[in-house]
């Protein structure tokens, strides 16, 4: 007698109730496959948090039925940072009472560390708000600068990469690596003020060693949130062009540094480049989550941080004019520029071979003292 695989009575209504779910969410998966892709991002987004979030794998069966949950990388790009960043700075501005001005700053000091000894005020109630305690200044003995022929750190942070730069890839944490070009951008020539693109006989690292027997070398320093926020020249040096990258803003903390590839190239940066007295000079400042504001104290007409941009682009100002062939003169040592919280400074500048860091990876550094010498 042959027996039948017909589901009947209360088996029907569970075989039924068993297959539905899966019917439905292939159903809901197949809109989502029709949506435009920011309609879809958002759609995906509260799920994929949950899909990482949720202990024991709670989401997994989801995958099985044809939904893929975004990379962590893509997840965290899409957070929009600028309008955060821009949210954040608005907040900075607003003026704290005087009552609670040494409760909030207490707690920042606490949660960061900052060594308020060194402010040139230590009275926490002087700073009218976040921003101002931010930039505070430092008394005039607590950063000396080196007197030695070397080049010195333009600010206080956290050395997290240096050394040579080679095959036109600089790296910003250990192993992970960025494009020297995307970073700087195509090579400015202040002679007729023309881009030259990098040929395929000559890389982009020749064009920037003027010089025979020189090299190319970097330094990446890390500003936590707790650190002295301005900047300062680290040599003498001559500044001809201002380079600005509207962009991302995300995280510069070495973990994420190490998370995403070519980090420094998505966010929002300012190019300073020019010479020195051994060839090419740059400093570059990279902006980061909650640091969209990026001051350079000689340029009145850069803003950072805009509402909008086009992906990609960039804007370049020329300091060399017909009555001033000489550019910005910058002392070792002098102000610069400041953030409003933590980023990065990247260095990469021309020296002769013998040209020496006194550095340690990971090691932290004040403004003022030595990188390297001759």
């Amino acid at each position: 007698m042959c027996q039948s695989n017909t589901l009947q009575g209360p088996d029907l209504h569970a075989g039924k109730w068993l297959q539905f779910p899966q019917l439905a969410l292939r159903r809901r998966l197949g809109q989502l496959s029709c949506m435009s892709r920011p309609a879809l991002k958002l759609r995906s987004w509260p799920l994929t948090i949950l899909y990482y979030l949720l202990p024991f794998g709670a989401l997994k069966p989801l995958t099985r039925v044809g939904w893929r949950p975004m990379s962590r990388v893509s997840l965290y790009k899409s957070v929009p940072t600028r309008l955060l960043s821009r949210a954040w700075g608005r907040l900075n501005q607003v003026e704290l009472p005087t009552w609670l001005r040494k409760p909030v700053y207490s707690l920042y000091i606490w949660t960061f560390g900052v060594n308020m000894k060194e402010a040139a005020v230590e009275d926490l109630h002087h700073y009218r708000n976040l921003s101002e305690f931010f930039r505070r200044k430092l008394k005039p003995q607590a950063r000396p600068v080196c007197d030695m022929r070397s080049v010195i750190s333009p600010s206080d942070g956290k050395i997290l990469n240096f050394g040579l730069v080679k095959n036109c890839e600089v790296e910003q944490v250990k192993g992970v690596t960025y494009s020297l070009e995307s970073f700087l951008g195509p090579r400015i020539c202040t002679e007729n003020f023309q881009l030259s693109q990098a040929s395929s006989c000559t890389s982009f690292r020749k064009q920037l060693v003027t010089q025979e027997g020189n090299e190319l070398y970097h330094c990446v320093i890390y500003l936590a949130p707790g650190d002295y926020h301005c900047f300062h020249s680290p040599t003498d040096w001559r500044v001809s062009h201002r380079r600005h990258f509207p962009g991302s803003l995300m995280s510069v903390n070495p973990g994420v540094a190490r998370w995403i590839k070519e980090l420094f190239c998505h966010n929002e940066r300012v190019v300073l480049t020019g010479d020195w007295k051994h060839g090419f000079f740059s400093l570059t400042a990279v902006g980061a989550t909650n640091v969209g504001s990026i001051r350079i104290y000689f340029d009145r007409d850069l803003h950072t941080n805009s509402p909008r941009y086009s992906k990609g682009s960039y804007n370049d100002f020329s300091f060399v004019t017909n009555n001033n062939k000489e550019g910005i003169p910058m002392r070792k040592g002098e102000h610069l520029g400041e953030f409003n919280l933590g980023s990065t400074i990247v260095l990469i500048f021309e020296a002769p071979k013998d040209f020496n860091f006194r550095l340690k990876a990971g090691q932290k550094i004040h403004f003022g003292e030595a990188l390297g010498s001759l």
